[in-house]
């Protein structure tokens, strides 16, 4: 019987991790996929305990077999191929489930010690690394929509549809109150989002109401902005069993351009451009701010896709949008143009509502979407996701977070925590 000739293509492999193969030419057969190359990559190097890759050629992670991506990239088997390996993403573990009464609409864990939730009840909650609650914060007088550490002074910023902010103190440790320090006062519609720079000095607030605030975290002496006395402010009020009075802060800019609701504004990533923002929103636009003018820069502008939220990778060049029809797009901020196509899109078969940038990867983000899945996409290969996960129940995901090691998920279900690393980060 004759014997089938399986064809073969020479390979080079390089690679950035501490497990490097010796610098010669391999003899890879087409049918080889993800497995086999890992399984060349743990025998010639004798690994004590085998370790998982992934593969790039050409700065794309080979999905197929060697020769379906040499066929669909129009390579011949003479051509030596430059693979590069990456210790794979490892399964995502579920640590903890949070229940909790109403839906969680944004949730913290960029402080190791703490995991911070905002509800459609109207209260904040901190939860301890063991997933103890340790306080509940009280103020708004409708759902909260946002939340975030401001700096590294124990503040906490909520957004909510009462169309204020709200900056508390929360002490160290299970006793004592919080502190109510200052009520943010701007907007005329519900408040999107809020997040603070790196350094704790400065909020961004975005609104239903098209503008985007700008904020100083200092707490003056005396209000800002004075007292409303309308008949709906009464009602609300009557609804909070103990109004904490708090002094009322004025924005140091409002920024308009702007001409549907803002879902979400950020600070860039980067520390050489902390003077500049960005946002998004039901306006099909992305647009670049200067916060020290607060002045617009530049609009992306895309074709009837209505954006719920928006993260910027640590790169500081890349964003992605999530619209309303069911896509994530990938957009280069260095872009010259005003109207844009993606450089790439992820779909998802259900609204993406919310996106989290790893903290330091530039290449890997996670969405969670209206379908209770939460994805991991490694922006080198955007037609699928490296890692998926479902919370517990699969009710609508509202809010990722991803710290150092571990995400967070808040929606229908409650909080959800979970470990996400890769191998060369290491887990809490």
């Amino acid at each position: 019987m004759a014997t089938v000739q399986v064809a073969s293509h020479p390979a080079i492999f390089t690679t950035k991790t501490p497990h490097v193969l010796p610098a010669q030419k391999y003899m890879v057969p087409a049918t080889w996929r993800r497995y086999q190359l890992s399984q060349l990559i743990n025998k010639v190097l004798s690994l004590p305990q085998p370790i998982p890759f992934d593969f790039l050629i050409a700065g794309e992670v080979i999905r197929a077999s060697i020769g379906d991506w040499c066929a669909e990239h129009g390579v011949g088997e003479e051509e030596t191929l430059q693979i590069e390996y990456i210790e794979s993403l490892m399964p995502p573990q579920r640590m903890a489930t949070i229940l909790q009464d109403d839906w969680v609409s944004s949730v913290s864990c960029q402080n190791p010690a703490n995991i911070l939730a905002g509800s459609y009840d109207s209260n904040v909650r901190i939860f301890d690394a063991s997933q103890n609650p340790l306080h509940t914060i009280t103020g708004h007088t409708a759902p909260v929509t946002s939340v975030c550490w401001v700096g590294e002074e124990r503040i906490i910023a909520s957004a909510s549809h009462d169309r204020t902010v709200r900056l508390v103190r929360v002490p160290e440790v299970h006793e004592g109150a919080s502190t109510a320090l200052a009520s943010l006062h701007l907007h005329t519609a519900p408040v999107s989002s809020v997040v603070s720079d790196r350094q704790g000095m400065r909020l961004l607030t975005a609104s239903w109401d098209t503008f985007i605030g700008v904020w100083s975290t200092s707490i003056p002496d005396v209000d800002e902005v004075a007292m409303e006395h309308t008949t709906e402010d009464r009602k609300k009020r009557r609804k909070v069993a103990e109004e904490i009075r708090t002094v009322r802060k004025a924005p140091e800019h409002v920024m308009k351009s702007h001409t549907g609701r803002v879902s979400r504004a950020v600070f860039s990533p980067l520390a050489a451009a902390d003077h500049m923002a960005y946002s998004c929103g039901l306006d099909s636009t992305l647009r670049s701010w200067d916060i020290a003018n607060g002045v617009c820069t530049s609009t992306i502008t895309l074709s009837e896709k209505p954006m719920t939220d928006l993260a910027l990778l640590a790169d500081g060049a890349t964003a992605l949008g999530a619209s309303t029809d069911r896509t994530v797009s990938v957009l280069d901020l260095r872009a010259s143009t005003t109207t844009s196509a993606p450089a790439s899109t992820l779909l998802h078969p259900a609204l993406p509502s919310t996106l989290a940038a790893h903290p330091t990867d530039e290449r890997r983000v996670m969405s969670g979407a209206y379908d209770g899945v939460v994805r991991v996409w490694d922006m080198r290969s955007a037609k699928a996701p490296v890692a998926s996960f479902k919370g517990e129940n699969g009710g609508k995901i509202l809010s990722v977070d991803w710290g150092r090691g571990m995400g967070a998920l808040g929606g229908e279900d409650g909080v959800e925590v979970w470990k996400i690393g890769d191998g060369g980060e290491k887990l809490p």
